[in-house]
């Protein structure tokens, strides 16, 4: 089969490689469209060496739609069958470790024990390929209303509704979005469907106006100072519940900063070196400050909603190209060509 092999840091190709084959209780699937990832630039660059991947030369790319070609031994005593439609997800916990037990196998203790734990497309071979096998445990049907790209983008759809779920905001709430980038955005089309009352979305150029062509409030960081503004726009109280998806260092600081009290700040950005967290105002004001990580069972979840059309995914797809072409989408994607959000890549 073709697949995206990255050899080392900043070196990559599209060559062929020996096809997977599906162990017990995997489906092999063929993958018919994959979105490129934040995260994807950051594995590709070697920014996680020895965590994100292992080792190269390694194969990324986990946010992914295909179908189910073959099926590992068990599979099909669990209900798969050939011809399904699917969508996967990074994750395979181990399933008994006290985290997993808990649901949390997002954070699962035996994370990167390959033998009980596989974070496709991150340190397992992941879906730039013709074909990628996967955990039952992290493959879900995909319905009929749902088009190739949309379900793609389900796996940071589901991601976005974690980080929602982790600020704990009650109906009505004021919102702000920290960052406008596609998981931003994600993240505040979920807020809205959770109830928030208004989502403030902070951002700069193309991507603030894509947040405003979808109904968000949003605030310009380059002509307003970000916390000035949440608290203006709430009133002077400021927001309920602020979501960090921009990995910028200061923005969490700016969060606490930027919450009213007793309110809760949850991040999902990763940010590149140390920032700063007003912890004075943190302690006296009881403001809550949580981190999110992947997520933790809300696929099925992100699929009803997106199906419904209460999280809208389309709009979010700014350029398309074929598996061939993988240097300019990425060229595209890293450079924020034309605007660029969800770049799909179609093998």
């Amino acid at each position: 089969m073709r697949a995206l092999v990255v050899h080392e840091p900043n070196r990559f190709s599209v060559e062929e490689v020996e096809r997977p084959r599906p162990g017990r209780y995997e489906l092999l699937c063929r993958v018919k469209a994959i979105a490129i990832c934040g995260t994807d630039p950051h594995i590709i660059q070697g920014d996680f060496p020895g965590f994100w991947p292992k080792a190269f030369p390694f194969i990324p790319g986990h946010e992914w739609t295909g179908e189910v070609v073959e099926l590992g031994e068990g599979a099909a005593d669990l209900g798969w069958e050939v011809g399904v439609r699917v969508a996967g997800t990074s994750h395979a916990g181990c399933g008994y470790c006290r985290l997993c037990i808990e649901g949390r196998y997002n954070l699962c203790e035996n994370f990167g024990d390959e033998r009980l734990h596989r974070q496709y497309g991150h340190y397992t071979q992941g879906a730039y390929a013709d074909y990628v096998v996967h955990s039952v445990k992290s493959v879900f049907a995909v319905p009929d209303e749902l088009s190739d790209e949309e379900a793609a983008m389900l796996d940071p759809t589901s991601i976005a509704l974690h980080t929602v779920k982790r600020g704990a905001h009650a109906p009505g709430d004021t919102v702000a979005v920290i960052g406008a980038g596609a998981m931003g955005l994600l993240v505040a089309e979920c807020a809205r469907a959770l109830g928030a009352g208004r989502v403030l979305v902070v951002g700069r150029g193309a991507r603030l106006e894509k947040a405003a062509s979808l109904g968000h409030e949003t605030i310009d960081f380059m002509a307003e100072d970000t916390v000035t503004a949440i608290r203006e726009r709430s009133g002077g109280r400021g927001a309920d519940v602020v979501l960090e998806c921009s990995g910028d260092p200061v923005a969490v600081g700016q969060g606490v900063e930027a919450v009213r009290k007793g309110g809760r700040v949850a991040a999902i950005g990763i940010p590149p070196g140390a920032g700063t967290v007003p912890l004075k105002r943190m302690v006296l004001d009881e403001v809550d400050v949580v981190g999110v990580r992947a997520a933790a069972g809300e696929m099925p979840e992100a699929i009803a909603l997106v199906a419904a059309g209460r999280i809208r995914l389309a709009e979010l797809v700014t350029h398309r190209f074929a598996l061939e072409d993988y240097a300019e989408a990425y060229r595209v994607f890293t450079e924020r060509v034309d605007g660029a959000l969800k770049v799909i890549v179609r093998p």
